[in-house]
């Protein structure tokens, strides 16, 4: 046999192996576990392929088995997109406590940072005022918030479970924990890199300036400001403050009041959306006037439900779990998509325009925040958008029964139920 002919079996018979190797990639390939390499446990025939023997932290992976054992659709890399008040520490002082989670430590999250404050009865957070825009929910108990617009006109108001506030960037405000047991809630602030230690402080400001100056300033003896305190009071032990009109009517001023509360009650709103899977409840400045960088909406997903997949093309989305196990999977180009498990405490991230959806895993309702830097909230739906789709192109699309089609949600569903 010639070397040209032995040449010409050789490299035959390896395109054959390669034809046959490729012929039983694309036979791995199925509905439910798409790719190439295979992902997912379902793919491990040795049992030893699924063990792990080395060192445990059995507390932090029961609550995120999504990560230990990934479904089969996910595929490739992306930034981590959970994070949690329950693993940031608290800074505690006589009256109340704060935590935070910024992008200094969650990477990711460019638009919102956000802080988790409890203030007990009497309990005030210093007066002060930021850079930022601050955007508020209260989760527990109730608070009286004050703050002065750019004009000079006063608002005070209480607040109590579920309502919101929103202060804009540069106006001073505060905010006090009422009886019988003060308050909780969760801030959030339009730019990622907002800490509540960058807090600008009129203890510090006064402080730190010369006493003739104070004197000038105010119209009183120096003297006068000899016990204030050296250093900043953040949050300290206060009074519970007496009856609301009381210190309405104390602030009065010629000024006259704001066009439109700093305050919102979003949890005794009627629903924009309810169905069978739950409900939707959105504040943006189209009804909150004054939260102009900031838009949220409260949705609510029954046991077996889901949020149903979507994307935001306006905004990233922040999100707070406020009750209940939830698992979210975040689709991304590549194509690379994560899989991650959430639980009351927990925070979510998603960027602009990435598709996403949320399940309820657990035995009751899972309660989700979702916040943007944007002044509307906006949302695309993919069932909304095949729906709205000339049936052909979608069938031929997808391979799909034309009959099938015809049955997607001719309205955006928002939260769907459990099938069956």
């Amino acid at each position: 046999m010639s070397e040209l002919s032995r040449r010409s079996m050789i490299a035959a018979g390896a395109a054959s192996g390669v034809a046959a190797f490729a012929a039983a990639a694309r036979g791995a390939e199925s509905f439910g576990n798409p790719d190439m390499p295979p992902q997912g446990a379902i793919n491990a025939t040795n049992p030893q392929s699924l063990t792990d023997p080395g060192p445990q932290n059995p507390a932090l992976a029961k609550n995120l088995p999504s990560f230990l054992s990934p479904p089969a659709t996910d595929v490739g890399d992306m930034p981590m997109v959970w994070n949690s008040f329950n693993i940031a520490p608290k800074r505690i002082q006589e009256g109340g406590w704060a935590r935070e989670v910024t992008q200094s430590s969650f990477q990711i999250s460019t638009t919102i940072s956000g802080v988790n404050m409890r203030l007990d009865a009497g309990g005030l957070r210093e007066m002060h005022w930021h850079q930022q825009a601050e955007w508020a929910i209260m989760t527990y108990g109730n608070c009286r918030i004050t703050i002065l617009d750019e004009r000079g006109r006063p608002y005070v108001q209480d607040v109590k479970s579920g309502d919101l506030w929103y202060f804009p960037a540069g106006l001073p405000h505060s905010l006090q924990g009422l009886g019988p047991d003060g308050a909780e809630f969760v801030l959030a602030f339009d730019n990622g890199n907002s800490s509540e230690y960058n807090t600008l402080l009129p203890t510090d400001w006064l402080a730190h300036t010369p006493p003739e100056v104070l004197a000038k300033n105010f119209g009183v003896p120096a003297e006068a400001f000899k016990n204030i305190p050296l250093q900043n009071r953040w949050i300290f032990q206060g009074e519970i403050p007496g009856p609301l009109a009381a210190d309405q009517a104390a602030v009065k001023s010629a000024a006259g009041d704001p066009p439109f509360p700093f305050t919102f009650p979003l949890s005794d709103m009627k629903p924009d959306k309810i169905t069978a899977g739950g409900q939707v409840q959105i504040a943006d400045s189209s009804n909150f006037k004054v939260s102009t960088t900031v838009a949220a909406a409260l949705v609510t997903i029954k046991p077996g439900g889901i949020r149903e997949l979507h994307w935001h093309p306006n905004a990233d989305e922040w999100q707070y779990y406020i009750k209940g196990e939830g698992r979210m999977t975040v689709f991304d180009t590549g194509p690379a998509a994560r899989t991650t498990d959430f639980r009351a405490g927990d925070i979510g991230y998603v960027k602009k325009s990435l598709g996403h959806y949320v399940e309820n895993t657990g035995a009751g309702d899972l309660v989700v925040l979702e916040v943007f830097r944007a002044d509307r909230f906006q949302q695309v739906s993919l069932s909304d958008w095949f729906a709205h789709t000339p049936p052909a192109m979608v069938a031929a699309t997808f391979n799909l029964d034309p009959a099938v089609v015809a049955q997607f949600p001719k309205v955006r569903p928002d939260v769907m139920p459990l099938q069956g």
